[in-house]
């Protein structure tokens, strides 16, 4: 019989799995073009050893956080299978698609203030996550003036999620300083 912990950590092990399904044959945007489930795993690693996240339902939803916004999944599927609270922070951080993507940028720093905690800590491991990659493998056909141009505004709306989590916001400011490897 699992213990309590074990059998609520469980949840997290399914989002694990259930993302690898539905983004199997997405990659990165980096130019290793990396398998996308790597990403949310390192936002999953974040959480837990970064920000000592210990929730299974923010771990869960960490790893589910762009489900709906990348592989068309519904909510309503999110909701069966992990239960209202994991699909209620996975809608919380998840863009409007129908949007341009200007306007789903703006929104995200002008919503990030109003997210509760928990989508504030999601969404600050993926920024993290975000930018690190970019550091070490720049997506092709992204000049340095693009690049940085992400980093202003992934800074602009991780300053809006500041208040969360004292560690990933250290984590984002010690990637972001460190900036990328060639020193451009």
């Amino acid at each position: 019989m699992l213990s309590d912990e074990a059998s609520s950590f469980s949840i997290v092990i399914q989002a694990l799995s259930y993302a690898a399904e539905k983004h199997r044959h997405q990659r990165r945007k980096g130019s290793d073009h990396a398998p996308y489930i790597n990403h949310l795993i390192d936002v999953l690693d974040l959480l837990w050893r970064v920000g000592g996240e210990r929730d299974p339902a923010v771990l869960a939803a960490g790893v589910l956080h762009d489900v709906v916004e990348d592989t068309g999944t519904p909510p309503a599927e999110i909701e069966a299978r992990f239960g209202k609270r994991i699909r209620d922070l996975v809608m919380e951080v998840t863009d409007d698609k129908t949007l341009p993507q200007a306007e789903r940028k703006r929104l995200q720093e002008t919503h990030a203030p109003m997210l509760s905690r928990d989508a504030r800590v999601i969404k600050l491991a993926d920024k993290i996550s975000n930018v690190r990659d970019l550091h070490r493998y720049p997506p092709e056909g992204w000049p340095l003036e693009r690049r940085n141009e992400y980093e202003a505004w992934a800074k602009r709306v991780v300053d809006a999620l500041r208040g969360a989590n004292p560690a990933l916001e250290a984590e984002f400011d010690r990637v972001l300083e460190q900036g990328h490897p060639s020193g451009e």
